[in-house]
């Protein structure tokens, strides 16, 4: 089971206040570009890359993501992960993510837009320390469909573990199955289009956090439905339904720029390429 259509190794480590890479390794679809720092507070930016596209049939990619002691890292996408029909085998993808002591990880790829006959199936599996900050989110949209089906993909299946002292402390699971489920009913999308999740786990996680994070955000609406739930370990989830891919960015934005100015003092980059 070897045998990848994109491998990436990046592993980065913490020199004198700035985070360097210590080693970078990519093959076939999957590159990454050169670093970028948006601020002076030594935080690297690495943007993915696949030059083939999109996401074909029985395509698979694996990264390997590891942060050393204190080493600060964002890692998004050069655009959105398009999948197309897959007739024979899903398209696969498993990432493992590894956090050292004081590591700080923000991993918000684009959104991942699934076309009609799509299946995709996406395992994360983080190994962190308890002194270690994870922001990870991903978003889900409906690709056009000749016959204007809103969800015409096959299935989407997301899953994110996360340990700490090698115990599993979180484990999400998505999985969205058009052809076997009814897609707008309770406990499904319940007539929204979109789904975006973010996870969110830190030793200075609070309730005046969460506090800031809920009245920052206009409940009042139905443009969209909102949920924020605490971990079993310092940490919590936001999960949004709407419309549209903007709106969920807004949203996670908004989560993200609370979370920077209280943890760290900082105001997050900009990191839509549009």
């Amino acid at each position: 089971m070897a045998d990848w259509t994109g491998s990436l190794r990046l592993e980065v480590e913490d020199k004198k206040g700035k985070t360097i890479p210590k080693n970078v390794y990519f093959q076939g679809a999957f590159k990454v570009m050169r670093p970028i720092y948006h601020d002076d507070s030594g935080q690297a930016c690495y943007y993915l890359l696949n030059p083939g596209g999109g996401y074909l049939d029985g395509d698979r990619y694996q990264m390997e993501i590891s942060l050393k002691e204190r080493a600060r890292l964002t890692l998004t996408t050069q655009s959105a992960t398009k999948i197309y029909k897959t007739p024979n085998q899903p398209v696969y993808q498993e990432t493992e993510i590894t956090l050292k002591e004081g590591s700080y990880l923000e991993y918000i790829p684009d959104p991942l837009i699934a076309y009609q006959n799509a299946r995709y199936k996406q395992k994360n599996i983080i190994h962190m320390d308890k002194s270690a900050t994870l922001l990870y989110s991903d978003i889900l949209t409906p690709g056009w469909s000749p016959n204007g089906d809103r969800f015409s993909y096959d299935m989407l299946q997301l899953m994110n573990e996360i340990y700490m002292e090698n115990e599993l402390v979180v484990y999400d699971h998505i999985k969205l199955n058009p052809g076997t489920q009814n897609m707008t009913a309770i406990g499904f999308m319940e007539g929204f289009t979109h789904l975006g999740s973010m996870i969110v786990v830190g030793e200075r996680t609070s309730n005046e956090l969460l506090d800031q994070i809920y009245s920052s955000i206009d409940t009042n609406t139905n443009e969209y439905k909102i949920g924020l739930s605490l971990l079993q370990v310092p940490g919590f989830t936001v999960r949004v339904l709407a419309n549209s891919t903007q709106m969920i960015e807004n949203i996670f934005t908004e989560c993200h720029r609370i979370i920077c100015r209280n943890w760290f003092n900082t105001i997050p980059s900009f990191l839509r390429k549009y």
